[in-house]
């Protein structure tokens, strides 16, 4: 059976460098303190041996020599381009295998998350864990179906538009759906995460 790859995109955390627009509402400091120590707890909630971990990390040159990332976790700069054409890159560059791509700011993922988003990539040529503002948490790929070149490409990223335009990039590929998770990136974000039950 093909190894599982998990591919964590994530930013140096680093004041002004990560979460802007939560930093517009709490300050660059509190918004990347929060973000370096949401991205501990994640990495602790997702470790599985029936995946391998990765990270993909920007700024290319600073991220993989940040000593506030985990050392014991594979590093991949991600390269130029928008998300779109960051994502892709980790997905072709990963050995053959399923693979499933998340961000680093969505409290919610864990075990479960990640586990059923690699089962439906056992019926499906792809599958994204969608958001409730339109956008997704997760993307993956069943490796044994090339991306076509399409992959990504016209994306109205951070819109309510993203997921539906990244479905359709993939053309007629079998798409699942995992489950849908909250992502942080406003100070009202933070405040409904906190108010939980």
């Amino acid at each position: 059976m093909p190894e599982r790859w998990l591919v964590v995109m994530v930013k140096e955390p680093r004041p002004g460098r990560v979460k802007t627009r939560l930093a517009r509402d709490i300050g660059p400091v509190a918004a990347a303190w929060w973000f370096r120590h949401q991205l501990r707890r994640l990495l602790r909630r997702i470790d599985d041996p029936r995946w391998r971990t990765v990270l993909a990390v920007a700024p290319d040159h600073a991220g993989m020599q940040s000593r506030a990332l985990p050392p014991r976790l594979p590093r991949l700069p991600q390269g130029p381009g928008d998300l779109g054409d960051r994502m892709a890159r980790m997905i072709r560059s990963m050995p053959p295998g399923p693979v499933c791509v998340i961000g680093a700011d969505i409290p919610g993922i864990d075990r479960a998350a990640i586990s059923q988003a690699f089962r439906i990539l056992g019926s499906h040529d792809a599958v994204f864990g969608p958001a409730p503002d339109g956008g997704y948490w997760l993307i993956g790929l069943n490796h044994r179906r090339a991306a076509p070149t399409t992959f990504l490409q016209n994306v109205r990223w951070s819109s309510p538009h993203a997921l539906a335009d990244s479905v359709a990039s993939l053309g007629g590929a079998r798409v699942g759906y995992a489950a849908t998770l909250q992502d942080v990136d406003t100070a009202e974000d933070l405040k409904a995460l906190n108010n939980r039950p």
